[in-house]
């Protein structure tokens, strides 16, 4: 597929179609809340909503591993089950849950291509059945915190310079002239970038359907603004969803061997005492 390093991690919408109904093939959508799916998904997905089943709300982190095992067993989806992900904003919070699935170890987790919007635009059939899998038992490994970035690490790796980082935010977010995009809730003290990172939001690497573009095609994106794979990658953007996709298209697509997910994001960095902000292309104090 477009001549990516794995292409064996994206399905197209008429593979999908062909495979939903497969005994060992697991088909989720994955939106912010699951009123899109209820209004009609893929015949035979089952729903997950980002927001309350994909997060520690508590804690705000990733789900712990019994909390991620409940959840896929109760999705009728054991350790050799291919699970397709698809959802909404052209597979934001779909990148998120495989990015989830990764960490704890499973092995067989693909996103289909172009997500809700591509599926939609073809006028392929629609289902309201909330299907009701037979419980399976999963057992999760991990977690591989090689795929995430925590705070210290991010701290460490601006002091060192050794790191490309990738805001995937707006311009007007990178820039500081808004906080977060309209309506969104979680936002920050103060608006900017992390000292020497790059913008380069993540849609510029979606088609007009929704589709990644070709490796050719990501492979200028990025290296037109530096990344091109000789530096480890962090990135990142306002709570690690939108980073998400682009940590995917940049490990999956592209075969970077170094890259993660700094998940904190913005919403973290924003609000920390003391840390380096950029608003445009001038440093500013932590005290501005």
């Amino acid at each position: 597929m477009a001549n990516y390093a794995h292409p064996e991690t994206l399905v197209s919408t008429d593979w999908v179609a062909q495979h939903a109904s497969d005994p060992n093939v697991r088909i989720v959508e994955v939106d912010v809340d699951t009123k899109a799916y209820d209004e009609g998904h893929v015949p035979g997905a089952i729903g997950w909503a980002w927001s309350s089943q994909l997060c520690d709300t508590v804690r705000r982190d990733i789900l712990p591993k019994e909390q991620l095992e409940e959840l896929l067993g109760s999705s009728g989806i054991s350790n050799d089950t291919t699970v397709v992900i698809y959802g909404d904003n052209n597979n934001w919070f779909a990148a998120w849950a495989l990015w989830q699935l990764k960490i704890y170890g499973h092995k067989d987790v693909r996103l289909m291509n172009g997500g809700r919007k591509k599926w939609l635009a073809e006028g392929r059939e629609l289902s309201t059945e909330i299907p009701k899998p037979a419980a399976a038992r999963y057992h999760a490994s991990g977690p591989d915190n090689s795929l995430r970035a925590f705070l210290p690490q991010v701290q460490d790796a601006l002091e060192a310079g050794t790191y490309a980082f990738v805001d995937v935010r707006s311009p007007q977010e990178f820039t500081g002239e808004i906080l977060a995009p309209p309506g969104l809730p979680e936002t920050c003290q103060r608006g900017g970038h992390i000292p020497a990172a790059r913008n380069i939001p993540w849609g510029k690497a979606c088609n007009d359907d929704g589709t990644f573009k070709s490796a050719d095609e990501l492979q200028a994106l990025y290296a037109s603004e530096g990344v091109d794979g000789t530096k480890p990658v962090i990135a990142y953007c306002r709570i690690g969803e939108r980073s998400s996709h682009t940590w995917f298209a940049l490990k999956y697509l592209l075969g970077f061997n170094k890259v993660v997910n700094y998940d904190g994001s913005w919403t973290e960095w924003g609000n920390l005492v003391g840390a380096p902000v950029e608003k445009g292309k001038a440093a500013v104090s932590a005290k501005a």
